[in-house]
């Protein structure tokens, strides 16, 4: 009895810990969507996640759980490593390379490293003077790097923080700065069944962009004399937000098991969303799983804001590697609706040794 209650006390005393930083943050609405930057950031490259919407904030497992909540990867058993790829909005040329790495240290302790490489394609140089282009080419890059630290406080508590470098930059203009999440998970039920987490992404200072391309050769007022001018960009916030969520394992029997979990997501500028999802498990051999994630007009075309349409759904086939080990391999895939676009195509290959 103490045990639990000191299990109950201390998820408390942890999500309070996780609510008053971004108390002042998550204030925003709606009214505010565009006023952000780093988008990328809300963007899930990896594939058993984004499969069922990025429920999994309760149960998330692995590094595939860093996307939703860092906590997740206190339950790596010992090295995990991960490749995905993502065609974002299929038809733009957008492509989202992603590579992971977790270890863990000691008995309790797992530290992790990912990085997110997002690719744009070639976009045409226009000028006013040369407004048809013909002159070259440009390529933004963004880019994500992710170092991450969890730890098993208890057989019932798991937390976990992450610090990620934000780039973004074309040729001669880029901003870099950083940004935190932390989260946390709790298990309890008569088979550890039950689960519910939340955690907090994207707090940190505000970015500007700056270099040569805000420079241009012009002339004081009533001077003569050429300069080189340097403009200031304005500086924007991050896409700050909190995810609460629930799971719970039914299982069939010894080699079937259903997770049912639901998820809120409170976002600072753009609507709120609610997800809900569904996952069977036979032997850990083939995962399939689906779900939907519900926002405000998200049926009505016209007031749509997002071309993400709800609907996502995803597999992962696994095999063992090492018995004895316990070492597996998987490739999984996971597809997101849109309109425009042909959608969100995302796979990736899982190794764990």
């Amino acid at each position: 009895m103490k045990k639990s209650i000191y299990h109950i006390a201390i998820s408390v005393l942890l999500t309070g810990a996780l609510l008053v930083p971004v108390k002042k943050s998550m204030a925003g609405n709606e009214d505010r969507a565009g006023q952000a930057g780093a988008a990328e950031l809300l963007v899930n490259p990896w594939a058993r996640s984004s499969g069922w919407g990025g429920v999994n904030t309760a149960n998330g497992k692995g590094l595939d759980a860093l996307y939703t909540n860092v906590a997740g990867l206190a339950f790596t058993e010992r090295t995990e490593v991960i490749f995905s790829h993502t065609q974002w909005l299929k038809g733009t040329g957008i492509n989202i390379a992603s590579f992971g790495f977790t270890q863990k240290i000691g008995e309790t302790g797992v530290l992790g490293l990912s990085v997110m490489s997002m690719s744009l394609g070639d976009i045409m140089i226009r000028t006013i003077d040369q407004p048809e282009g013909g002159i070259g080419t440009f390529s933004p890059n963004l880019m994500n790097i992710n170092l991450s630290y969890a730890k098993a406080f208890s057989a019932a508590i798991y937390g976990g923080i992450n610090i990620k470098i934000v780039s973004e930059s074309v040729a001669d203009i880029g901003a870099t700065g950083i940004a935190i999440d932390a989260g946390i998970q709790y298990v309890t039920g008569p088979t550890d069944n039950v689960h519910f987490g939340i955690s907090m992404k994207n707090v940190g200072p505000n970015l500007n962009f700056s270099g040569d391309g805000f420079t241009f050769r012009g002339t004081m007022t009533g001077n003569d004399v050429t300069h080189t001018i340097s403009e200031r960009s304005v500086p924007f916030e991050l896409p700050s937000l909190i995810n609460i969520g629930a799971a719970y394992d039914f299982n069939l029997s010894k080699d079937h098991k259903l997770t049912a979990a639901a998820n809120f997501t409170s976002n600072s500028f753009t609507k709120d969303q609610y997800i809900f999802g569904m996952e069977y498990n036979f032997m850990n051999y083939l995962m399939l799983r689906g779900g939907y994630v519900f926002e405000k007009d998200i049926f009505e075309k016209a007031k749509r804001t997002t071309a993400l349409t709800g609907a996502c759904a995803g597999i992962s086939i696994q095999a063992p590697l090492n018995k004895e080990k316990g070492s597996t391999i998987s490739i999984d895939y996971s597809y997101r609706a849109t309109d425009p676009f042909d959608g969100c195509h995302t796979i990736g290959a899982r190794i764990n040794l």
